[in-house]
């Protein structure tokens, strides 16, 4: 398979820290974000601090970030040819309780984040007449569930979805694909031990792992056919559940 430069934002710790380490066990060049610079070079040094590694630091809500991701990306490796949208935050409130200030933290980060990091790379990637774009949904977009009120995020998450079309289909022509993977219930520093009694919201009765999300992931920046899909990795989550 082609060597390729893959940028990975909110890569210090679950899926995007494996996803980085994933395609770096795989030979890829990987440019790691995360807001945090001193947590960013902990994860940089895990990672093994090589010659196919970079980072940056920033909020990626500010296209100043992307711009410094783009940056570091072409003058290391030479080129941009996957960005993987992962930063994001989640958390559930009910709707009555929700103001206005605790819904622009998701749209900020989830939303202004996948949106402008994406506007700062996608240049680089028309140059290139080839690129993908690889953004981190949810399948709770289509499949609410009464017991987990999380308005807030899945509006976000809903915008990023639709976001992932209107890409697919404006940028086409320049052989630049986009796509949305859905993960289900992942097993992350952002879940404790409990998270095994919702085994049952995934059809197959598990908890997912970071590293099943990571496998996708890859294979949709290695598969230069698919675009504009929104792929669940999610247990069979998105069809039912294991009561």
């Amino acid at each position: 398979m082609k060597k390729q430069t893959v940028i990975v934002t909110g890569a210090s710790s679950g899926i995007g820290l494996e996803v980085a380490r994933y395609f770096l066990e795989r030979g890829d060049n990987v440019v790691i974000n995360s807001q945090t610079a001193s947590k960013l070079k902990d994860i940089y040094n895990e990672l093994g601090a090589g010659e196919n590694l970079a980072m940056v630091a920033g909020d990626v809500s500010k296209k100043s970030t992307g711009e410094a991701l783009a940056k570091i990306a072409l003058e290391k490796f030479g080129s941009i040819d996957v960005l993987i949208n992962n930063a994001g935050i989640y958390d559930n409130k009910p709707f009555l309780d929700v103001t206005e200030e605790y819904l622009d933290q998701f749209l900020t980060t989830n939303l202004k984040g996948t949106f402008f990091t994406t506007q700062a790379i996608l240049p680089q990637m028309i140059k290139q007449k080839d690129g993908v774009v690889i953004n981190v949904g949810t399948p709770l977009v289509d499949h609410a569930i009464a017991q987990s009120p999380s308005t807030a995020p899945i509006s976000s998450k809903g915008a990023i979805h639709a976001l992932t079309l209107q890409l697919a289909a404006e940028f086409g022509k320049d052989n630049i694909r986009v796509n949305t993977v859905a993960p289900g219930l992942i097993r992350t520093p952002m879940h404790d031990e409990s998270i095994d009694n919702n085994a049952g919201i995934h059809l197959i009765n598990r908890i997912g792992e970071p590293e099943e999300v990571a496998q996708m992931i890859h294979s949709i920046a290695k598969n230069s056919f698919i675009s504009g899909a929104i792929i669940n990795v999610d247990g069979g989550m998105g069809a039912g559940h294991s009561l």
